[in-house]
């Protein structure tokens, strides 16, 4: 939601190959989830190509099968400003 959000405030369009899932706290951190697996796979089923992820949910990409992480760029975030450079083409 907070990435629709700043699309629709600044105009910005998010990149059409670009999936995410996680909660930003009021501290602008990207908070870690659960079902890593189960999306990264749902994404690449869609043919979604890139993937932003908690990066505190690192360790859990092992869980994923190699073929599939071959062939998505997964991007760990922290911050939302993390996020958003990878969300958004650079300006």
């Amino acid at each position: 939601i907070t990435t629709a959000l700043v699309s629709l405030l600044t105009g910005r369009p998010v990149k059409s190959s670009v999936a995410m899932t996680g909660e930003i706290n009021l501290q602008g951190q990207v908070m870690p989830i659960g079902g890593v697996k189960q999306k990264v796979l749902a994404a690449h089923r869609m043919g979604i190509t890139e993937v932003v992820l908690p990066a505190r949910n690192g360790p859990d990409l092992e869980d994923v099968p190699q073929n599939v992480l071959d062939e998505m760029t997964i991007h760990l975030a922290a911050t939302y400003d993390e996020v958003a450079a990878a969300a958004f083409d650079a300006a």
